[in-house]
């Protein structure tokens, strides 16, 4: 979260995932200082949270990210999430050791279940599968190289398994006799997808025809790598962006299977192919002109569909309070933690082999 608007969004998904957890709840957060500000206004509110949560940022300069690209090599963006969106590949990277699974969900979404049981999905990938996100073989578009047939919106990602594996590359790798003999995992993935890189000037070179931000490179990455990834129901993505909420929307509190398979859409040749598509995570993408989703223009359309279907829970997820998240009889604990100056894999790396230690705690 790098705006207080991406904020405001990712509070309305963090109060959810306080909301519906059964669960002690850890939540890493890479932020700028304007993020931070925002949500722990919201977060000291909650003085008696029914179970523990910890809250730790991660706060890296944005020098540091663009610096951290420059070593990878070649990859770049022309998406709207600028730099910070390529972070999503760096996850692995940022994140201690310690944290060895974690799921990622983009700013403009909210749950409407019990999140644990997503964290349970873990429990069922296979040995190897590094990384479980929704995929759409039914989808085509050739100038996005197919990209959206995955959403990197929604992502659980055994942190554990691609540090194994490398996932992105660095000059600090490169330079290192012993560790270039590993290679990363990425870049044969790229160069398969959008060919070698090419020249982009002051010395510097870039993969040409990569859209969508970082989905563009995890769809390489997937499509060169089958054996690391798995499919994730569409439940968990019922997203506005091209997949029209599935048609799926409050209301008609008696319909059936049968009715919800006959109304639901973009579910054939998929996976989730003849069953209901059941919500558990509501995603608001592509809602053009606004910073924050629940201030479209299009919710105020009394014949607009996705605000007929959805306005109720947008409302009342939006409005719901932060007070009202407090259990008075519970002694769990909310603990929060703001790392600074943090260092990615490849710099950690780079200084071990020099040396030298860093601590960045607050």
């Amino acid at each position: 979260m790098f705006s207080e608007g991406s904020a405001a969004e990712g509070a309305v998904l963090i109060k959810s995932i306080i909301l519906y957890s059964s669960s002690p709840l850890e939540f890493h957060i890479i932020c700028d200082q304007s993020a931070q500000d925002y949500l722990e206004r919201r977060l000291n509110l909650l003085t008696h949270p029914k179970h523990n949560v910890l809250v730790r940022f991660y706060r890296i300069p944005h020098d540091d990210m663009v610096a951290r690209i420059h070593r990878e090599g070649a990859i770049n963006t022309d998406h709207s999430a600028g730099v910070p969106g390529l972070m999503k590949l760096f996850i692995h990277e940022i994140l201690p050791p310690t944290v060895k699974r974690a799921i990622f969900v983009d700013t403009d979404a909210f749950f409407i279940s019990d999140p644990v049981e997503l964290w349970d999905r873990f429990d069922a990938t296979q040995p190897g599968t590094a990384i479980v996100m929704p995929y759409h073989p039914d989808q085509s578009e050739p100038d996005w190289h197919n990209a959206n047939r995955i959403c990197s919106c929604i992502m659980l990602l055994n942190l554990e398994r691609l540090r194994e594996l490398r996932l992105m590359d660095s000059s600090y790798y490169r330079d290192d006799p012993q560790a270039a003999r590993v290679p990363a995992l990425a870049p044969p993935a790229f160069e398969a997808m959008f060919g070698k890189p090419v020249e982009a000037g002051d010395g510097r070179v870039r993969y040409e025809g990569v859209k969508l931000g970082d989905q563009g490179y995890w769809w390489a990455i997937v499509d060169h790598r089958p054996d690391i990834f798995e499919y994730l129901s569409f439940d968990w993505e019922v997203s506005s962006c091209l997949m029209d909420m599935y048609m799926k929307g409050l209301g008609d509190d008696d319909a059936d299977d049968a009715h919800e398979r006959f109304v639901q859409v973009h579910t054939d040749n998929t996976p989730d192919a003849g069953r209901a598509i059941l919500p558990k995570m509501v995603h608001f993408n592509c809602l053009d002109g606004v910073d924050r989703y629940f201030d479209w223009p299009g919710w105020s359309d009394p014949n607009d569909g996705l605000a007929h279907r959805w306005l109720p829970a947008v409302r009342y997820h939006v409005g719901y309070k932060w007070l009202w998240l407090n259990q008075p009889a519970s002694n769990a604990t909310l603990t929060i933690q703001t790392l600074y100056d943090v260092k990615f894999a490849d710099e950690i790396f780079a200084l071990e082999r020099a040396g030298t230690t860093t601590d960045n705690s607050a």
